[in-house]
């Protein structure tokens, strides 16, 4: 299959993209109906891995993780539908089997079939489910801080957001109050997590972008996870799901409820870092990868080649 040809970004793009971490790495991928805001790096050949960021992030979340991989694997990080400078969407894409279907149809496209996914938060949930279906089929599958059953309080949330998300002033309240109240950096301080300023100037800029807070809002009305909770006793990728004991988000009996829906899935428990905890240490995160990874022989070519 030969290379895409890249579409135009959007014009947003044009503003950051002096700023934006690892912009040299960017292009503009039309797939499955969208324009995919997507990054790579590392070596042609190197094992794939595939960078799934959460629910309100974008490729911003792997900025010094990446780097840290491409050392050692080909790395693809996208945007989610919605999200950061991906298109815009609606409906059943913002689902998670749409938003699983929608980002095998990126992978096809690029031809691109991961030796080793990682998710954060609800990209662990979109990876498992595209296990579950076969529509990836990696040597391992690493979930950070997964958000893999409904969040407490959801029968109230769920319909909220839904209300919040087809009210079309919505987002662009939420963006205009981002841009001049402290609203990112006291959502940050709800993570736990302690990042520097260029990551939280990187919240910033997103949550003051209209789409992408109607992206993440869709994103939380149309979101489901019984059906994948029914369904993880049949997951058989070797699966780490790591993690952060101080985790305010997210809390670990989440991961290690639903390992014990599976055998085969194990918990990696990190005493501290919160539920960003890859951003703030990626050198830990780089390391636990790349020993999985080892310890499912997808290193073996590489360390041949050394």
């Amino acid at each position: 299959m030969g290379a895409p040809a890249d579409s135009a970004p959007p014009e947003g793009w044009h503003t950051v993209a002096g700023t934006w971490p690892n912009a040299g790495h960017s292009r503009f991928v039309r797939a499955s109906n969208l324009v995919w805001h997507v990054q790579r790096m590392g070596e042609p050949g190197a094992p794939k891995c595939l960078l799934l960021h959460g629910t309100g992030a974008s490729t911003h979340s792997f900025a010094a993780l990446m780097p840290l991989l491409a050392e050692q694997f080909d790395v693809l990080v996208p945007d989610l539908p919605g999200h950061g400078f991906t298109s815009e969407a609606r409906g059943r894409i913002l689902t998670l089997p749409g938003m699983a279907g929608a980002l095998a149809g990126l992978l096809d496209t690029l031809d691109f079939a991961p030796a080793i996914a990682v998710g954060h938060s609800a990209g662990a949930a979109i990876l498992i489910e595209m296990a579950l279906t076969g529509r990836i089929e990696p040597a391992a599958l690493i979930g950070l801080n997964s958000a893999l059953e409904p969040i407490e309080g959801n029968a109230i949330f769920s319909p909220l957001a839904k209300a919040l998300f087809v009210n079309p002033f919505t987002a662009h309240t939420v963006a205009f109050q981002a841009r001049h109240t402290r609203l990112p950096r006291r959502l940050l301080a709800n993570t736990g997590s302690t990042l520097d300023e260029a990551t939280i100037g990187h919240y910033e800029t997103l949550v003051g972008m209209p789409s992408h807070v109607a992206g993440a809002l869709g994103m939380m009305a149309n979101w489901d996870l019984e059906p994948l909770q029914r369904r993880l006793p049949d997951l058989k990728t070797p699966t780490t799901l790591i993690v952060n004991e101080d985790d305010p988000m997210v809390p670990p009996r989440v991961s290690r409820d639903a390992a014990r829906l599976t055998n085969s899935a194990t918990i990696l428990s990190l005493p501290s870092g919160g539920h960003l905890a890859h951003e703030a240490n990626p050198r830990q995160f780089a390391d636990i990868i790349e020993e999985t990874a080892a310890a499912s022989s997808l290193l073996d070519t590489v360390a041949a080649a050394q």
